[in-house]
């Protein structure tokens, strides 16, 4: 299946198509299929979203989950920082300021 993904232009929280407009929860998003692109271009246009994508997806018993991990970081919400995780490739370059 594949949904749509954006960012809300007022408060940059991700959020998720429902079919009807855009919601803060992954599992309101439905299947956009063929219909993915026309949906993005009028969004795009009205400016009701920003960074919007189209993310493969599948249903399951729990709700709608995103396939790639990525995806699966987004849908959690705003507060998780992914990039927290990189590692500099030379740890010695770290300067620690207390």
């Amino acid at each position: 299946m594949k949904i749509l993904t954006g960012n809300d232009l007022k408060s940059g929280a991700v959020i998720w198509w429902d079919g009807q407009g855009w919601s803060l929860h992954v599992d309101d998003a439905v299947d956009a299929s063929e219909h993915a692109d026309e949906i993005l271009a009028r969004e795009e246009a009205a400016r009701h979203v920003n960074s919007s994508y189209v993310v493969d997806a599948t249903q399951t018993p729990e709700g709608v989950r995103p396939n790639h991990i990525k995806e699966r970081i987004r849908a959690l919400g705003p507060t998780v920082r992914p990039d927290l995780t990189l590692k500099p490739a030379d740890p010695s370059a770290i300067n620690w300021v207390i």
